[in-house]
């Protein structure tokens, strides 16, 4: 599901999609990478951005937004304040200090690891996981089993950005997990 773009809404997305930035070949050729830090220096999109997730998800119960390294670091923890939940950081190998849980996974050009503290995350919390952009899917379904095995229930994966041409969704929802997007990629012509 996309956010809706009814009145105040489609006003407010708009304004999210014009700050962004597209940087065609970065950071390598054929990558057009979805920059999201002029978004980032528009204290109005920002907070648009923010206050879109937060109307969203305000009445659902959510107990745990867990970011994921390092971009949704930037939109988890003013949603978790927001919605009165706790955040949890998903974050690459040996960067937490105590005890961890680990989730390996495939990417398209080799393998990662998520890792979040053991006891982080309660059997029965009710969990958000938040990053910036979804691509493939594999560190959101990543993400989500990590989380599941700590016996969380995952509601919903929340992205600003969705680049659908990488089939991320279709992957998210063969494994029948939610995603809620603001804006899809943007794309600059090739010249």
């Amino acid at each position: 599901m996309s956010a809706g773009e009814n009145g105040d809404s489609a006003a407010r997305i708009s304004g999210i999609k014009s700050a962004l930035r597209v940087i065609p070949n970065f950071p390598k050729p054929g990558i057009m990478f979805q920059d999201i830090t002029t978004l980032l220096l528009d204290p109005k999109a920002f907070k648009d951005t923010v206050d879109l997730f937060v109307e969203r998800y305000k009445n659902e119960h959510i107990s745990v937004i867990a970011g994921i390294e390092a971009r949704g670091f930037i939109f988890g923890p003013p949603i978790a304040l927001a919605i009165g939940a706790k955040f949890v950081p998903l974050r690459k190998p040996k960067k937490l200090p105590g005890e961890v849980i680990s989730e390996k996974y495939i990417l398209e050009y080799g393998s990662d690891c998520l890792e979040m503290h053991v006891g982080a995350v309660q059997s029965g919390d009710r969990a958000l996981i938040v990053d910036d952009l979804i691509a493939t899917g594999g560190t959101l379904c990543a993400a989500m089993n990590l989380l599941e095995r700590a016996g969380a229930e995952v509601v919903e994966c929340a992205c600003v950005i969705e680049v659908p041409e990488l089939k991320g969704r279709e992957r998210l929802r063969s494994h029948g997990k939610p995603l809620y997007v603001l804006v899809e990629s943007q794309f600059v012509p090739s010249s």
